[in-house]
């Protein structure tokens, strides 16, 4: 399923496995520290390719494994418990291109103040023939 729009700050939605349900606070980028990867600890296992204990880059990047989804700040609401407030990834629903490239751009404009929101969804008779064209 993939998604033209972000979804509203303050709306509130079921979990996929109905067990919980969480408000939305906004869209986030979830980011993998690099501090929390392992250090190399024996070198017979590395066989002289041991990895160097320098980290070079960045510390925190964007985590693979979500950049083609929707990650939101929530406050899980579960019925006799204190909200909790979280970071939820959408894995089933896929980002559009133009929603993608606004989520996780690496475009210095990026970062201006215009950018500040998502590109307005594409009408729907785009989105029907993009439907038609991906089937074929």
């Amino acid at each position: 399923m993939q998604v033209h729009s972000v979804l509203e700050p303050g709306s509130e939605h079921p979990s996929p496995g109905g067990q919980y349900s969480y408000r939305v606070l906004g869209p986030c980028c979830r980011l993998f520290d690099r501090e929390e990867l392992p250090w190399p600890c024996c070198r017979l296992a590395w066989r002289s390719k041991e990895p160097s204990w320098r980290r070079v880059g960045r510390r925190f990047v964007a985590d693979l494994a979500a950049r083609r989804c929707p990650s939101y700040a929530v406050e899980l609401l579960q019925p006799g418990a204190r909200p909790t407030r979280t970071v939820i990834t959408l894995f089933p629903q896929r980002l559009g291109p133009e929603l993608q490239e606004w989520w996780y751009s690496r475009q210095p404009a990026s970062m201006e103040a215009a950018n500040r929101l998502p590109p307005p969804p594409p009408p729907p008779a785009a989105d029907a023939a993009h439907q038609e064209r991906s089937r074929a």
